[in-house]
């Protein structure tokens, strides 16, 4: 008995150690891919995958890949392309890693191909809920994942950050970054650092308080967060922000003003960098809610970290510097537009810097050592709210006209909200020296709210500003003057020099992101459904082809056993491209990859084709400016104007059929589609707005319809 005790002692013993082995290669393992990670992001490796959505963590979007370039590229032809579940935005960027492509898609769905075939290999649905694309501004998209080891992580439009088994597709983790009481979003892809996945989120319009986190790459643990708007009792958080508000951004805002209500804004929903010369991570930061200066602040004070730029400590998240782009912004001009790392020489001294195009129209070039910047200037044309920077102070020399707020007169801005330059992708190519901008020009008016329609509301857009009756004219001639007035441009700017190199103009905005390669190449996706490759000195046109539907997404390219690929998601979307619809394409996404000698056959998409103009529901005329103050509060941003947009992936009530119109309170109420966005109402609209709405909609095709 004492024999076999002590047998069994060392074999359970032997045992134990060779799980302990195990243990440990498989520690030693995952260390080991995660390392190779890290590698691959600090400098994008030979080109072979495509790490991240920007390629590296200097987020350049440029591929060191020669093998299809401007001699050849007019021999690009479709290799494979997979249908994506939804007739929404796509604006993720494909990341590629080991032969896998792992794309996100509309509703924060994740799917995996093989990046030669385009055999699907799995699919994830975090089930976001319906109605919560009531919160989401600007559709339900998602831009993007980020890998990390074996682990893939995605942010959803619900709030919460989700870790995946890179090979499965099976979740590890689920972490709910944001009350789920507020109107969050999360839009934006997140960004590894250190085992660390940063996250931001959305939701500045409807009324939050922006932050950025920290959580661990294993766990899912928070480790830090950084608050960019105060405290609404201006006091601590237990937070990383905590020194910076007390010391010095507190004071930024006034004690009188709504955001003390609505959080201030302020959202970190897109741009997230690491600077890993200098160990920090910079940020873009987003609006302040309401837009308007008077009405958020009292018209008091620069309101920081609003439309700025902010750098952070990558190990604490601990406040580094900041420069703020548009000081007590009061445009919805955004700071949250990609960031690029670089080093330019300044005084003859090689410099760390950062490139910025951000919605105000201004490319900024700014010192990443200590946040001074170094050059502003225009990379659009018609700027109207400011003449330029002051290079001592950095401030912008502001019209005085602009804030509409304290004149009492509208102020129709260019840039308008929607900005010279949004999210999509911006490229550098540090062999022509220049950086590729999707860039855009769509004027809007600013007017301060005048009446009770304008006031907070529990859902929905609360932005300060005035929608009053007639501001849809029933003329179809203001319509078409107003479509015209909205263009489109790839620009490429030089930052060294302060100008622009050449540009491209386009029929339409909202055009895609932007691609840069060794092979002296610029790809970029276009409105009008086209994917064109661009001479990336020159600007010369070398290839196209037709991709059935508006692209916003920015391309990714790799190389798998000595051939290079180039992939993009393609499918309109966007707060614009649900509202102006270039595009008669009805049906999933797609995936499209692209290769020399490609000769797969392109999809075979049906034409969507429009109903009828709507006529023939009953309504009273006198209740058409009322229903016009309503429609323009609750439903153009997804519906569009009646009648006079195309159509697309939410259809435009002009041509809805006379019986749902007639039966509109069905779907303002407890609509059966709410588990496909359609936010219920409820408690928010009364039974008379509804026949408002339904003489508005009703009264305007009626007013547009060609006359025989």
């Amino acid at each position: 008995m004492a024999n076999w005790t002590t047998r069994g002692t060392a074999m359970l013993a032997g045992t134990a150690m060779l799980a302990l082995a195990a243990c440990s290669e498989t520690k030693l393992e995952i260390d080991e891919r995660e390392a190779a990670t890290a590698a691959l992001l600090a400098n994008g490796g030979n080109g072979d995958n495509w790490g991240a959505i920007g390629f590296s963590y200097d987020e350049a979007r440029h591929s060191p890949l020669t093998d299809i370039n401007d001699g050849n590229v007019g021999q690009l032809g479709l290799e494979w392309f997979a249908d994506l579940e939804d007739a929404r935005g796509q604006e993720a960027t494909p990341v590629v890693i080991d032969g896998t492509l792992y794309v996100s898609h509309a509703w924060s769905k994740v799917s995996a191909f093989d990046a030669v075939s385009g055999k699907k290999l799995w699919g994830f649905d975090p089930k976001v809920p319906g109605e919560k694309a009531v919160n989401a501004c600007c559709d339900v998209v998602n831009r993007g994942v980020a890998v990390w080891g074996d682990k893939l992580f995605v942010g959803t439009i619900d709030g919460r950050l989700i870790a995946l088994d890179k090979a499965t597709g099976k979740e590890i983790w689920s972490e709910q970054t944001t009350d789920p009481e507020r109107p969050y979003t999360i839009t934006g892809a997140p960004r590894v650092v250190k085992d660390m996945v940063l996250i931001g989120n959305g939701g500045a319009e409807m009324g939050v308080r922006g932050y950025v986190s920290a959580y661990s790459a294993d766990t899912g643990k928070l480790i830090w967060r950084f608050y960019t708007t105060p405290n609404p009792e201006k006091a601590k958080d237990g937070a990383a922000s905590d020194a910076i508000f007390a010391e010095k951004a507190n004071a930024t805002w006034s004690d009188k003003g709504e955001w003390q209500v609505s959080g201030g804004g302020g959202t970190v929903w897109d741009a997230i960098v690491y600077d890993q010369k200098l160990d920090q991570i910079i940020i873009g930061v987003g609006n302040g809610n309401p837009w308007n200066h008077g009405t958020r602040s009292n018209g008091e004070g620069d309101n920081f970290f609003l439309s700025s730029v902010v750098a952070l400590d990558a190990k604490t998240g601990a406040y580094k510097w900041h420069f703020q782009e548009t000081p007590a912004e009061t445009w919805d001009y955004t700071a949250t537009q990609p960031i690029i790392l670089a080093q330019q020489q300044v005084n003859g001294k090689d410099t760390p810097v950062l490139y910025h195009a951000p919605k105000n129209g201004f490319f900024f070039t700014i010192d990443r050592t200590n946040g001074k910047l170094i050059d502003a200037k225009p990379f659009v044309d018609g700027i109207n709210w400011a003449t330029g920077y002051d290079l001592n102070t950095g401030r912008p020399i502001e019209n005085p006209e602009a804030r509409f707020y304290k004149t009492g007169k509208p102020f129709i801005g260019n840039p308008g909200a929607l900005g010279a330059h949004n999210w999509h992708p911006m490229s550098y190519n540090p062999k022509t020296g220049l950086v590729y901008i999707p860039a855009m020009q769509i004027p809007q008016a600013y007017i301060a709210e005048t009446d009770a329609l304008d006031k907070r509301k529990p859902v929905g857009f609360n932005v300060g500003l005035s929608f009053p009756a007639g501001a849809l004219p029933d003329d179809p001639a203001f319509h078409k003057a107003a479509i015209a007035m909205t263009t489109g441009r790839l620009v490429a700017f030089d930052p060294r020099a302060g100008k622009v190199a050449w540009s491209v103009d386009y029929p339409a905005s909202w055009n895609g992101g932007t691609l840069t390669t060794a092979g002296n190449l610029v790809f970029q996706g276009s409105a009008d459904g086209r994917f064109v490759a661009y001479d990336a000195k020159t600007g010369a046109k070398l290839w196209e082809t037709p991709v059935g539907t508006g692209v916003v997404a920015a391309p990714s390219t790799y190389e798998v056993d000595g051939q290079q690929y180039v992939s993009i998601a393609v499918g309109w979307g966007g707060v614009y491209g649900i509202t102006s619809r270039h595009s008669d394409r009805k049906g999933p996404g797609t995936v499209y990859t692209f290769a020399l000698g490609g000769k797969a056959k392109a999809p075979e998409h049906v034409a969507y084709r429009l109903n009828a103009m709507l006529q023939g529901v009953p309504y009273d005329a006198k209740h058409v400016p009322e229903g016009t103050a309503l429609y323009v509060s609750n439903c153009v941003f997804c519906h569009g104007v009646p009648g006079v947009d195309r159509g697309g992936n939410v259809p435009n009530l002009g041509f809805s059929a006379p019986a749902v119109i007639a039966n509109l309170d069905k779907f303002v109420f407890n609509s059966p589609l709410k588990n496909n966005g359609m936010p219920d109402f409820t408690g928010k609209l009364k039974a008379e707005d509804v026949d408002k709405l339904k003489a508005f909609i009703q009264g305007t095709v009626d007013a547009v319809r060609p006359k025989p």
